[in-house]
């Protein structure tokens, strides 16, 4: 870990609450049943099963570094596993996100960033779930493809090319969004970029989440400009991720917590 994030996690640490610093009702409930709520492992046990194949497998493919280089590769050849490893999101932040959605409901969900499809294969477990996935390396594309026809999932639909100009496209369509997970591109410019772009087609209530908020300065501070931005109306910051939340209920509030 990088002496930023580091410096990062400690004054995370020390800012960080639990359930008994959480006046706000809504914030309080979304904690104990989401936050720290358990998710029965046993409903993802096929989907852990293809992360595992993976981390085994070491077919070459190249993965084009299209947002902030990778701290953990040199060269943009490497092995399924070897990405398997280090860039699929870990099972218990797939379990919360996919607590957070059916939580909140959310039946309309944009991921930015499929790479292998782990997260998307989570995120459509509810089949009245219908997930969007934007990827730009095709080969993560054709590896998530065929994972996604392997599960036979009917509600996942992937958008294949350069997010820069994918994105724009799918929102010329007047459909609402309940929930984005953004994890695609993880500089500052982009980042606001599509932020800005998505609240156009959100939900009154949507939610809209971002990952790796410490992976850089420049990440931190886009973090840290997007949650003041006038149309977030409440924000969480779990260190590996932070939240937005749309609803004007809930009156400009901010928490730091732990999962």
């Amino acid at each position: 870990m990088k002496i930023f994030q580091v410096k990062s996690f400690l004054k995370h640490w020390l800012l960080r609450v639990d359930e008994h610093s959480l006046h706000s009702p809504f914030f309080y409930d979304f904690y104990k049943n989401v936050i720290k709520a358990n998710s029965n492992t046993s409903d993802y046990t096929s989907i852990e099963e293809l992360r595992n194949r993976l981390a085994q497998n070491h077919t070459a493919i190249s993965v084009a570094d299209l947002g902030a280089t990778s701290h953990h590769f040199a060269s943009t050849q490497r092995t399924i596993a070897q990405v398997a490893r280090t860039s699929i999101t870990p099972a218990p932040w797939c379990q919360f996100v996919q607590r957070l959605l059916r939580y909140t409901r959310s039946k309309k969900v944009v991921e930015l960033g499929t790479s292998m499809g782990i997260m998307s294969l989570y995120m459509a477990t509810d089949p009245h779930v219908q997930v969007t996935t934007f990827e730009g390396n095709p080969d993560m594309v054709n590896i998530a493809l065929t994972n996604f026809e392997f599960f036979k999932k009917q509600n996942i639909n992937l958008v294949e090319g350069n997010i820069d100009k994918t994105l724009p496209n799918h929102l010329e369509t007047p459909s609402k969004i309940d929930f984005v997970w953004m994890d695609a591109n993880h500089r500052y410019e982009p980042t606001i970029r599509y932020f800005e772009a998505l609240t156009l087609r959100m939900a009154e209530k949507g939610i809209i989440a971002i990952d790796d908020i410490y992976h850089s300065p420049e990440m931190a501070r886009a973090w840290h400009e997007l949650r003041q931005h006038d149309l977030v109306y409440g924000s969480l910051d779990l260190f590996r991720c932070g939240i937005l939340f749309l609803d004007p209920t809930l009156n400009k509030q901010h928490f730091i917590c732990a999962m």
